[in-house]
């Protein structure tokens, strides 16, 4: 593949204060990131240059103002610097409002990037949702923030790792209010963007299976009455669309039929029931994407992992995933 081939990716610093910054230095070291991809950090030079002498990298952290700018080039770590890190106020393994202001100006500028297309996709490290907060900026994570970014209502969180793909009809929510928000309409969106996703990732044909909410997916009304009255119809849908969508499956045994082949993806009803099998199976190589953007977004599936801030002893496997995936969804585009 020659250069020019090769998907830009813009990839966030999240949170300053995290062990973001040191994590990126440690996925750009390696050649076969640039094998595959033109990587540009949007995020702040002085602070990258900080966290490649964390991790004892021994390459240049080169300070650009456009994307048209950067070289590419294994070896250099192209940074767009956004020069909004006060490093001598900067407290590694903090919450600080300085910091939560610094992410945010780096997915908005990473947004905006991609939907002026001067990027192919977007990568996010962490952010800390409590200094995001306290910079004033109320969003419940990446993903809400993404959407208002964007101007679009109707996306989904997608977790890949461990064999498995589990897309999630609700996330951040109490439990009470995911069993409301299981309702035919929104179970149908989400499988509509989960099968095209899994089209983007190059399976023209997924096979969906969408979990049940209650035990024994209800055993047929006994524990339940939501899979007869909103999940299925919602798959009765599906089906008359000309999607390949199997359901409601029990949630103890569908991931079980996932890992042996039976379906490539699996629809879910809330937070716990996807993000535990699939930490389980894939914990430090989880990846999130969110589905239903204009643009391609794939993000680490940890936080800021601030006990870890500073020592260099964070583990990058989950961003360099989510750094591969952006790129076979990138060249997709």
């Amino acid at each position: 593949m020659s250069n020019r081939e090769k998907p830009i990716l813009g990839i966030t610093m999240g949170d300053p204060a995290g062990s973001g910054p040191e994590i990126v230095v440690k996925s750009l070291a390696l050649k076969e990131i640039y094998d595959i991809c033109r990587p540009v950090v949007i995020g702040d030079g002085a602070c990258m240059t900080e966290a490649a002498a964390i991790v004892n990298w021994p390459g240049e952290i080169r300070a650009v103002s456009r994307v048209d700018d950067a070289l590419f080039q294994h070896g250099v770590i192209d940074v767009l610097d956004l020069k909004n890190v006060d490093m001598k106020a900067l407290v590694r393994g903090q919450v600080s409002p300085m910091a939560g202001k610094a992410a945010y100006e780096y997915i908005e500028k990473g947004t905006q990037l991609a939907l002026e297309k001067q990027t192919d996709a977007i990568v996010t490290s962490a952010i800390n949702k409590e200094a995001l907060n306290k910079a004033g900026y109320h969003y419940d994570g990446h993903t809400e923030l993404l959407a208002h970014l964007c101007g679009v209502k109707d996306v989904s969180m997608m977790l890949v790792g461990g064999g498995l793909r589990v897309t999630h009809v609700s996330t951040h929510c109490s439990l009470r209010e995911a069993i409301e928000r299981a309702k035919r309409p929104r179970v149908l969106t989400v499988i509509k963007l989960t099968y095209d996703a899994m089209r983007k990732l190059g399976i023209e044909e997924p096979r969906i299976a969408v979990a049940g909410l209650n035990p024994h997916a209800g055993e047929g009304g006994l524990f339940g009455t939501e899979e007869i009255e909103e999940i299925e119809p919602a798959i009765q849908d599906a089906r008359q669309l000309g999607m390949n969508v199997a359901g409601p499956i029990p949630a103890d045994t569908v991931f079980f039929r996932m890992l042996n082949d039976q379906y490539d993806v699996v629809v879910v009803m809330y937070h716990d029931q996807g993000h535990i099998p699939l930490k389980t199976h894939g914990f430090y190589e989880g990846v999130n994407v969110t589905l239903g953007l204009p643009i391609i977004r794939t993000s680490v599936d940890h936080g800021t992992n601030f006990g870890k801030a500073g020592k260099g002893t964070a583990n990058p496997q989950s961003l360099i995933e989510a750094i591969k995936l952006a790129a076979i969804m990138g060249r997709r585009s």
